[in-house]
């Protein structure tokens, strides 16, 4: 009897991507080596030669997640469009990654850092990394928005900066919690009013 091993057409990138899905929707501590050779196609001893441990795969994961979505959130804050037009398509971006990937639970790296961060410096590190990655794009976004006038209030673009990112995140673990468009957008429209209102 053959024993299932590295498939023929195997792609170091593709089976991460199979793997981040398999981890996003179990977790870390939910997902089990079989689980993970069940959906990349990989037998258990390929899964370790290529990766190492569970962990491993699980921080390259983390590493994939983390370059593709500051990337994608970096690119919405940096078109040159309004300050206020930038942030409101930002918001609109998490809600269509949180609404349209009801089976995933919400955003990846924040329900990595909420079940192991505290205990896995790796996944602090890399969530730590992407927060502070997204807040100086944010204090850009600000100083800019206070530079041209578009944002009147006098706080500094670090408060205003800090304020938009706990809206932020907030918001998408609510989503993860409750399903609840309005309140997502209620949530939204208040954050926008306190940054651009009178």
């Amino acid at each position: 009897m053959s024993k299932r091993g590295r498939p023929r057409d195997f792609d170091y990138s593709s089976i991460v991507d199979v793997a981040m899905k398999t981890f996003w929707i179990n977790g870390y501590e939910g997902c089990s080596t079989q689980n993970l050779c069940s959906d990349t196609g990989l037998g258990k001893g390929s899964l370790y030669n290529t990766f190492g441990s569970k962990h491993e795969l699980y921080k390259q994961v983390l590493e994939r997640y983390h370059e593709n979505g500051i990337r994608d959130q970096k690119e919405i804050l940096e078109n040159p469009i309004s300050v206020k037009e930038r942030l409101s398509n930002f918001f609109a971006w998490a809600l269509e990654e949180d609404f349209k990937h009801t089976d995933h639970k919400g955003c990846l790296l924040i329900n990595a850092g909420l079940e192991r961060a505290n205990h896995d410096p790796m996944v602090e590190e890399i969530v730590s990394k992407h927060v502070e990655l997204l807040l100086q794009a944010l204090e850009r976004v600000m100083e800019e928005g206070l530079r041209t006038g578009e944002i009147k209030k006098r706080q500094s673009a670090v408060d205003l900066a800090s304020l938009f990112l706990s809206s932020y995140y907030g918001l998408r673990v609510l989503i993860t919690s409750i399903q609840n468009r309005t309140l997502a957008e209620q949530v939204i429209n208040g954050t926008m009013e306190s940054i651009f209102g009178a």
